[in-house]
């Protein structure tokens, strides 16, 4: 348990240290946008259905208003952690792309069945997923490619998520992408604004759960 959580956290913070390399001008010039990446448009409407997706869900594992009402507060930053993710993914599957990375169906399919076997099935593996990191029970097959591109990319780089080469990919992608977030959701600077407390609930204990249920 212990090296499964050493290594959730280094990817952890090396995709929250990507954060920086986001940094977007953030303009008026893309109207009913929340970002712009490569662009392409991420529109409120997508953002705020991506967070009624989440809502639903919570709303529907949960017995009374009063749970929740807690699972809300649980999760106040939702809109903002969730645009983060969104805007995250076309970074991240750019940065792949451009090294050569893919991630197949099968891929995704036998690590969703191994940490299924370990949580006790896919019920219990979307709730866990559902509750601990905000993610919709819909988008966890999306979550899972995205687990898979992180390891694939830095195994590629010769390297690990914590180090200066996958930043780098990263940042490299960024820039590619010109990524103009709406400044009514903050800054990607995380030495400048709110954005300092960005979560990203998608990277945690998936890597090394996932080599351990199929060593």
């Amino acid at each position: 348990m212990h090296r499964r959580r050493r290594t959730a956290l280094l990817l952890t913070a090396a995709i929250a240290a990507a954060a920086p390399l986001l940094t977007a001008c953030g303009s008026d010039s893309h109207p009913g946008a929340a970002a712009v990446v490569g662009g392409q448009r991420i529109t409120v409407a997508q953002l705020e259905n991506r967070v009624n997706e989440v809502r639903t869900a919570q709303r529907t594992a949960v017995a009374n208003d009063a749970q929740y009402k807690q699972a809300v507060a649980q999760t106040g930053s939702l809109t903002r952690d969730t645009l983060h993710n969104m805007v995250l993914d076309r970074v991240l599957h750019r940065a792949a792309q451009d090294n050569g990375v893919t991630v197949t169906t099968k891929e995704i399919q036998q690590m969703r069945s191994g940490l299924e076997q370990q949580v006790g099935g896919s019920k219990a593996l979307e709730t866990a997923w559902l509750q601990q990191y905000g993610v919709a029970p819909k988008r966890l097959d999306d979550n899972l490619r995205l687990q898979l591109e992180a390891q694939k990319l830095a195994q590629t780089l010769d390297t690990d998520t914590s180090k200066p080469a996958f930043w780098n990919a990263l940042s490299k992608a960024s820039k590619e992408l010109h990524v103009d977030l709406n400044p009514r959701y903050g800054s990607w600077d995380v030495q400048k604004s709110s954005r300092v407390d960005a979560k990203t609930p998608w990277v945690r204990e998936v890597t090394t759960a996932a080599s351990q249920g199929t060593a």
